[in-house]
C-alpha cells in the first residue's frame, strides 16, 4: 500500500503542481549548452567579418609611401627588348611580390642584380617616391658561343652572357674554339684568344659598316667565324680564320688581326678593303662564288676613303 501511495506522490497532478510548472518554458540542462555555444560562435563570427572588412578598408585608403613599391629603369638602348628589361627588374626585386621600400632596399636590388644580371654593368640603384630607380651600362651581345645544347653571347669584352633571342642584332657565331681555357660563370671575361681574335674581326665590321654601309650593314649577312685553324693549330698552310656567310660562302680572313705580315698576307685595311668593295658592288655576300679570298698581297685593292 505504501508503494501506491509514493507512485502516486512521484506522478501527482495536483493543480498547484501543474500550475507551478507551467510558469515558465522547461528547458533541459543540454539543450541550454547547445544555445550558449550557438551564441558564442555567432559573436566570434561577427568579429571575424568586423575585422575583415577593416582590415580591407585600410588597405584601399592607406597611403603607399613606406610600403610596396615599383621597380622602373633608366631609358635603355634601343635594342634591348622588353624581356631583357624583364629580367633586369625581377633580377633586383629577387622575385618578390612585395617590395618594401626601406633603408636597405637599394643595396639589396643592387647586390641582387648583380648576382642575377650579368647583362649591365655599373649599376646604381636608388630610391625614389615611387619605387627603386634602376641604371646602368648594357652589355651589347656581339657573337655568341653554343656548347652541347647551350647557347651563350659574348661582348666586346668576351664577357659571358645567357642566352636570350636577340633577332634585332646581327649577331656572328663563332666555332672552332679550343676550349683550353675553362668557360667563366655568367658576367665574367673568358680569356680565350681565338675568341678574342674572333672578337676583333666582328669589331672591325662593325666599324666599317657604320661607316659604309649604315643602310644594310654587311655584318648581317656573317653567320660564323671559323677559329678551329686558329694560329695554323691543324695545318698551317690553311687560312687561320674563315669567315661563312649566310649561304655557306667562304671568306678567306687568313691571320688573326695585326699578324698579317708574320704570313705575308694582305694589310688587315685591305682585307677589309677588298671584302667591302665587293659587298657594294653585288648588294650582297651571296654572289654565286664559292669562296671570296682576302689574303692575296698581290691584287690590287682600292682601299676606303672613309675611316672606319
Amino acid at each position: 500500500m505504501s508503494s501506491k501511495k509514493k507512485k502516486n506522490k512521484r506522478l501527482s497532478f495536483r493543480p498547484g503542481a501543474l500550475k507551478k510548472k507551467q510558469g515558465g518554458p522547461w528547458i533541459g540542462p543540454g539543450l541550454k549548452s547547445i544555445l550558449k555555444v550557438l551564441a558564442i560562435a555567432c559573436v566570434l563570427s561577427g568579429i571575424a567579418m568586423g575585422l575583415a572588412l577593416l582590415e580591407r578598408y585600410v588597405k584601399r585608403t592607406a597611403p603607399m609611401p613606406q610600403g610596396a613599391g615599383e621597380i622602373t629603369l633608366t631609358p635603355a638602348p634601343p635594342w634591348v627588348n622588353e624581356q631583357l628589361q624583364q629580367k633586369l627588374r625581377d633580377a633586383a626585386g629577387a622575385n618578390s611580390a612585395d617590395l618594401r621600400l626601406d633603408e636597405n632596399a637599394a643595396a639589396s636590388a643592387r647586390r641582387n642584380i648583380r648576382k642575377r644580371m650579368a647583362w649591365i654593368d655599373n649599376v646604381k640603384v636608388q630610391t625614389t617616391g615611387e619605387g627603386l630607380l634602376v641604371e646602368g651600362r648594357w652589355r651589347k651581345p656581339v657573337a655568341m658561343i653554343q656548347s652541347g645544347p647551350a647557347k651563350f653571347y659574348v661582348d666586346s669584352e668576351s664577357v659571358l652572357l645567357d642566352y636570350v633571342p636577340m633577332p634585332n642584332l646581327p649577331i656572328v657565331e663563332i666555332t672552332g674554339l679550343s676550349m683550353a681555357t675553362k668557360m667563366p660563370p655568367l658576367g665574367e671575361a673568358w680569356s680565350c684568344e681565338d675568341l678574342a681574335a674572333a672578337i676583333t674581326i666582328v669589331d672591325r665590321l662593325t666599324q666599317m659598316d657604320r661607316a659604309l654601309v649604315p643602310d644594310k650593314p654587311m655584318l648581317y649577312e656573317i653567320d660564323r667565324i671559323d677559329v678551329s685553324n686558329f694560329n695554323g693549330r691543324q695545318n698551317r698552310h690553311r687560312p687561320h680564320i674563315v669567315l661563312y656567310s649566310r649561304d655557306n660562302t667562304e671568306i678567306m680572313w687568313g691571320a688573326e688581326v695585326g699578324q698579317w705580315q708574320r704570313h705575308l698576307e694582305s694589310t688587315d685595311e685591305q682585307k677589309l678593303a677588298k671584302l667591302y668593295s665587293y659587298y657594294k658592288e653585288f648588294g650582297t655576300l651571296s654572289g654565286g662564288v664559292k669562296y671570296i679570298n682576302l689574303r692575296d698581297p698581290r691584287d690590287k685593292i682600292p682601299l676606303p676613303i672613309d675611316k672606319y
